[in-house]
């Protein structure tokens, strides 16, 4: 596998960002720890993203916050976090064992310095005044980008939200704003109803749906994007194995960002789809990942 490994260049220059390969762990899924961040970065991942974090402690919804459907979760976790100040511990340590990009995912703060990039969650279905009410208005969403692009001089990655209109104007007005590359997308709205009980079945009564039932969604959102906006882009939505990254890279996207399925395949997943690509691009006689992203608009 090693020597597989070697037959093509997995390397990836996100934005000023280099990782080893193109995968990445999306926000909210194991990272709310350094410890959790180092094991996903040993487990193979090209980079690591924290979970969402704002200035001050949030506890998010009361219980029930996760349902399993069909093809994928529901979820309305409510952001909860430590807020920045203590989070910084976690931060902070990770940073210094890290042998990978560390992206800090913010809402409602500006930005951390001691962090790679941040990702901006300007998407969660669930949250007022915080979430995707900023990700659906391009004026919005441009003055935000652009006060926390005067604050930092690292990377600003924003993660976009499927619940809008006009993807590809948003995205736009991203670009235009200073966004170094753009991660589609979040979860889709939502909900699950208790057929005994006869109420909806999360806290929040509507969450955001992830996993396999919206890869499709997210491959026709960077497939529609990458052919009206130039600017990096981060595949995000249903990936389980290294058919599902291939899909993206071709779609358009530069990396890709793994969450739901971490949780039922365990973070080995990483290697075994990073394995995958490269057997692929053996395969087809390609010598890098770049040489297969946007592949499908030539056809």
């Amino acid at each position: 596998m090693t020597e597989l490994l070697k037959t093509a260049s997995l390397t990836v220059n996100l934005a000023g960002l280099n990782l080893v390969n193109p995968t990445m762990l999306a926000s909210g899924i194991l990272g709310y720890s350094s410890e959790m961040l180092e094991n996903i970065a040993e487990s193979g991942a090209g980079a690591v993203i924290t979970k969402s974090v704002c200035a001050r402690p949030r506890e998010g919804y009361g219980n029930p916050t996760l349902v399993q459907v069909g093809s994928g979760l529901i979820n309305a976790m409510g952001l909860p976090n430590p807020g920045i100040v203590e989070f910084l511990k976690e931060i902070h340590q990770a940073k210094t064992r890290l042998q990978v990009p560390l992206v800090v995912s913010v809402f409602e703060y500006s930005a951390e310095q001691d962090a790679d990039a941040v990702e901006l969650n300007v998407s969660c279905p669930h949250v007022k005044d915080t979430g995707s009410e900023i990700g659906r208005d391009p004026t919005i969403l441009a003055q935000v980008i652009r006060k926390v692009k005067k604050a930092i001089d690292k990377p600003v990655l924003v993660k976009l939200s499927p619940n809008v209109s006009n993807l590809v104007e948003i995205a736009d007005a991203a670009k235009k704003s200073g966004a170094d590359a753009l991660t589609i997308m979040n979860t889709v709205k939502a909900m699950a109803i208790d057929v005994d009980a006869m109420t909806p079945i999360l806290a929040n009564k509507v969450g955001g749906l992830s996993g396999p039932a919206i890869k499709p969604i997210a491959i026709w959102n960077v497939y529609n994007v990458f052919e009206q906006v130039r600017i990096p882009l981060i595949g995000c939505g249903g990936i389980a194995n290294w058919k599902d990254a291939v899909e993206f890279l071709l779609a358009g996207a530069s990396a890709v960002q793994i969450g739901s399925a971490i949780a039922a395949l365990g973070p080995d997943l990483f290697h075994e789809v990073t394995i995958g690509i490269a057997a692929y691009l053996k395969k087809k006689g390609f010598r890098s990942v770049e040489e297969i992203v946007g592949r499908a608009h030539r056809a």
